[in-house]
């Protein structure tokens, strides 16, 4: 399931990238505009080569026996009038460029002002200089930091400003004024958005403009869905005004989200139609044994309890407890092979997107317990052979145990996906700010039926380990009370990449 808009990162070819050979974006190294230096246009110049023309004309012409004062007040009163027709064309020229620049200014406040767009200007000289100061002091992989330094990422959220916005975003937003708008950046966006690092991110690229989907808080509390772009600077100056729209997309994704349910009741419902279906096989196949069991069993107490025991009855009897004990037995193996062994349906898989997919897949739930989502995945990770379905439900089992483990907890709630290419396998690991795992429930986990909450079935871990385990995979977790826990999983890299490395 993809965010249909979204365009994180390098997920697009058509976005144009410009770093320098030393992978630094080439705004860091491209001064601000400079105001345009004014040019003399043709009636400038001729002004000028009429007033020498003249001027030289005048020393030609003057009588010599003339004396030095009448033609030097001649020259003088030429000279005068010349520069205050200078002057008047210049304050001419002067007056039509700022009526042209009056007139440019009028026309952008109207784009402005009239669009039927959210647009926001914004200063992200702050965000400029720390990820300057990153990429300088060698770091980039800008994700992989902040997902390790969310505290950093926070604090440069903060120094992002909203410096104006236009009227609809006000009348859009049911603020009161655009005051109630303006400011930190860390009033609209909230701690659980999953976009803002990819700003970061596209700065440090080079890239030439950014757009992705994102939740942001109205000044009256309510969250509400938008899909935001923005052109991206091209020099140091135009950090300190970036345009931004943004689109109210809620109800699109209301609806989105009542299809993805309705898919889900659905299969849902042919699930429960063949486990009904199932059921009653496998109740068919085991009542007889069952009974025959009950009936033997009862057979044998009583050939036991006569006067004079009857052993050998007794003992045949028990033979045929034991006959259809074994038949029940065999019916519950073939019923779980069965189940197990359904096929998987394995295709090479791009395992960060299978991330951001699952995230997606459960946004509004994470947004509810207030979790902070943060992915860490370097770039040019080779895919794994897996099912995508059964590798999304261990990834969202994984994710929700950890949101739920953070309930109650003070202080920022943040939920880290980490992947890592180590030889031959991918390692994933999901780590949480949690309560902890007390060392001697860690042993037991990941067995049926156990579950740490008295309202848990006990089975998703159990889940997450079959799925990982008909992979080729493995799964394990670490914790300490009080510090969180850190589930890990691996999966071997796609046979052909193996091959290619």
């Amino acid at each position: 399931m993809r965010q249909v808009f979204t365009l994180w990162p390098g997920d697009d070819a058509t976005v144009r990238r410009n770093v320098t050979d030393d992978g630094i974006p080439t705004w860091a190294v491209t001064p601000g505009a400079s105001a345009p230096a004014m040019r003399w246009t043709n009636l400038d110049w001729s002004v000028l080569v009429i007033a020498s023309t003249l001027i030289i004309a005048l020393a030609l012409v003057v009588p010599a026996d003339l004396t030095g004062w009448i033609s030097a007040g001649l020259l003088s009163a030429l000279s005068i009038g010349l520069v205050i027709l200078g002057v008047m064309i210049h304050r001419r020229r002067v007056a039509g460029l700022l009526h042209a620049l009056d007139e440019s200014r009028r026309w952008n406040d109207t784009i402005f002002e009239r669009t039927g767009i959210s647009l926001w200007r914004e200063d992200w000289s702050y965000a400029r200089d720390a990820v300057l100061a990153l990429l300088r002091s060698g770091v980039r992989d800008m994700q992989a930091h902040f997902a390790a330094h969310p505290d950093q990422l926070r604090e440069i959220r903060r120094h992002v400003i909203i410096k104006d916005v236009n009227q609809f975003a006000v009348s859009r937003s049911r603020a009161p004024d655009k005051q109630a708008l303006l400011g930190s950046l860390d009033g609209l966006l909230p701690d659980t958005d999953q976009t803002f690092v990819q700003w970061l991110v596209a700065f440090a690229n080079g890239d030439s403009f950014y757009r992705s989907e994102t939740h942001i808080t109205l000044p009256d509390g309510e969250a509400v869905d938008t899909l935001f772009t923005a052109g991206l600077p091209t020099d140091m100056q135009q950090f300190e005004d970036i345009l931004v729209s943004d689109l109210d997309i809620t109800e699109y994704k209301a609806t989105q989200a009542r299809l993805a349910q309705a898919e889900l009741d659905m299969a849902r419902a042919v699930r429960v139609s063949t486990m009904g279906a199932l059921t009653a096989s496998i109740a068919h196949e085991i009542n007889s044994p069952l009974a025959a069991i009950v009936a033997n069993a009862e057979a044998s107490l009583r050939w036991m309890r006569r006067h004079q025991p009857d052993l050998v009855e007794a003992e045949q009897a028990l033979e045929c407890v034991l006959t259809a004990a074994m038949r029940t037995k065999a019916v519950v193996e073939q019923t779980r092979a069965f189940l197990s062994n359904a096929p998987l349906k394995p295709a090479p898989q791009d395992m960060a997107r299978l991330v951001h997919d699952a995230i997606i897949l459960i946004d509004r739930e994470l947004r509810t317990h207030g979790i902070s989502t943060h992915v860490d995945a370097h770039d040019g990770l080779p895919p794994v052979m897996a099912d995508a379905v059964n590798i999304q439900q261990v990834l969202v089992n994984l994710m929700m145990n950890a949101a739920q483990a953070m309930e109650g907890v003070d202080g920022a709630k943040d939920l880290t996906i980490a992947i890592r290419h180590e030889e031959d396998r991918l390692h994933i690991e999901v780590r949480d700010r949690g309560i902890g795992i007390d060392r001697a429930s860690l042993e037991t986990i990941f067995d049926p039926f156990y579950s740490s909450r008295p309202d848990g079935m006990g089975m998703g871990l159990a889940i997450c380990r079959t799925c990982i385990s008909a992979h080729g995979g493995r799964i394990w977790a670490e914790s300490s009370l009080g510090e969180g826990s850190t589930f890990h999983f691996d999966l071997p890299v796609a046979e052909e990449e193996m091959a290619r490395a």
